[in-house]
């Protein structure tokens, strides 16, 4: 295949990336969005099988067929509530795909074409760029693993801090970028292994003092460094659709991640660079001596029933429960009863953006009554019914009323103003902040305690 011809499909492959983008930006033009970028991908890996150059056909049919069972086997066997854990898994999948393929460039650089012939050493903007790819890769890498880890529940989700922790990522950060302007005029395998092996500490380092409410945040910023990862090994490569994806990869998921710092009232920089979350729990009035009003099932549905208007506000806790069906189905129910039904989505509900959309979108939720935050927040007060299933950090409202909150400043859904909550949930435990909620104890609360699918098909019943 001719170079021309390779640029040309790969510049339809970049179109396509983009139009992907575009498309998963609405959830009714979704499904288009991912068959474009599953095309331009297929059209990408084609385009690059067919260079000449390519020598190892065997090597990189097994790398397919091995990637390919994988993918289909985990894409059958994943639950949607497990979805945050596996784009984790993912990123720090091309996070290493990136260090591996930096220290195959550096360790034999005329492979690349990236070595000097006349000074032996390789070039230094190549080894700016193998320089930048091995140290972003490493810290998506193992901040990946420790966002999986966490959200798998095979280790704690709360806070892990220690005294001195920024200062020590400080110095670190600093040490990574010494070693680097050193490899650049030092090319020797031990600095290179040097900066692979302390962007996998700063990776660690800066993701461990992230609690689980924060989890969102973390997802599209890791989303963000694996497409700047991608994009330094691109220029590495001399590959211009590698250099083109990690950028749209990088961008967006920068995009995201400001989106999801405005909706926690986050500080974008300091996200960015892992300099914030590990707050200590504070606020939240003991409930050993705290009255609660809880209701059954029927209590429920007498109120579902005979009110106007129903605003439903899903979290994690549906997700856990695999509750969106039945939900789907009590809210057909109330409209058929002339109940007017809403969904209420905050952006960072459950653990990673888009988490309950998706949830909905499964159980065929219509777009139409699903609206984000800002667009529903000032209905509650002339609501009936909130229902809310699962949600916790973002209906609490110690958000707005308590300065030592860690959550405060951050803006939630205002379910505390409508004439009555109804609050599925197992316990009173708290939420992944850590904080006790105020809203449980509101006259207006009542609060139907147990598994969320079994509580909703028990109002269903009822209904």
């Amino acid at each position: 295949m001719s170079e021309t011809l390779s640029a040309v499909l790969y510049l339809i492959s970049a179109v396509c990336f983009i139009l992907a983008l575009r498309g998963l930006s609405s959830p009714e033009s979704a499904r288009r969005g991912n068959a474009l970028g599953i095309a331009g991908m297929l059209l990408a890996i084609i385009t690059t099988l067919c260079n000449p150059s390519v020598q190892s056909y065997g090597l990189i049919l097994l790398a397919i067929a091995l990637g390919g069972i994988a993918g289909t086997f985990i894409a059958l066997k994943i639950n949607m509530r497990d979805l945050p854990q596996l784009v984790a898994a993912f990123h720090s999948l091309v996070g290493m795909a990136a260090v591996l393929t930096a220290a195959a460039a550096f360790f034999a650089p005329e492979a690349f074409g990236i070595m000097n012939p006349e000074t032996g050493r390789i070039f230094t903007a190549s080894i700016i760029e193998m320089s930048l790819g091995v140290a972003i890769g490493a810290v998506t890498f193992t901040g990946s693993v420790v966002a999986f880890a966490k959200l798998q529940g095979l280790v704690s989700g709360k806070p892990v801090t220690f005294k001195g922790q920024h200062l020590l990522n400080a110095v670190l950060g600093l040490t990574a970028i010494a070693l680097v302007v050193t490899l650049i005029n030092v090319q020797h395998p031990g600095i290179f292994w040097a900066l692979a092996l302390l962007s996998f500490l700063i990776g660690l380092l800066i993701i461990i003092p992230i609690g689980g409410a924060d989890m969102p945040v973390i997802i599209s910023m890791l989303n963000s460094y694996s497409g700047w990862a991608a994009c330094g090994i691109g220029f590495t490569l001399h590959n211009n659709l590698l250099i083109i994806t990690g950028a749209l990869v990088g961008s967006s998921g920068a995009i995201l991640s400001y989106i999801m710092c405005t909706a926690m009232n986050r500080p974008f920089l300091s996200v960015m660079l892992g300099g914030f979350g590990g707050e200590t729990a504070h606020g939240g009035a003991a409930r050993a001596d705290r009255n609660v009003k809880s209701g059954s099932a029927d209590d429920a549905a007498f109120l579902l029933k005979n009110a106007g208007s129903v605003i439903i506000v899903p979290g994690y806790g549906m997700a856990v429960a695999q509750a969106q069906h039945s939900l789907k189905e009590m809210g057909e129910k109330l409209k058929k009863e002339g109940v007017k039904v809403r969904y209420a989505i905050h952006p960072v509900a459950g653990r990673m953006p888009g988490h309950m959309n998706v949830l909905l979108a499964e159980a065929n939720v219509p777009y139409d009554e699903v609206a984000e935050l800002e667009d529903i927040n000032s209905q509650f007060s002339s609501t009936d019914v909130a229902f809310v299933i699962g949600a916790n950090d973002v209906t609490n409202p110690a958000a707005k009323t308590d300065p030592t909150s860690p959550i405060f400043g951050m803006p939630i859904l205002d379910v505390a103003s409508a004439k009555t909550v109804l609050f599925i949930k197992r316990s009173l435990n708290s939420g992944y902040a850590g904080i006790d909620n105020e809203l449980f104890y509101k006259d207006n609360t009542m609060m139907l305690f147990g598994d969320a699918k079994k509580v909703t098909e028990d109002i269903v019943k009822a209904l």
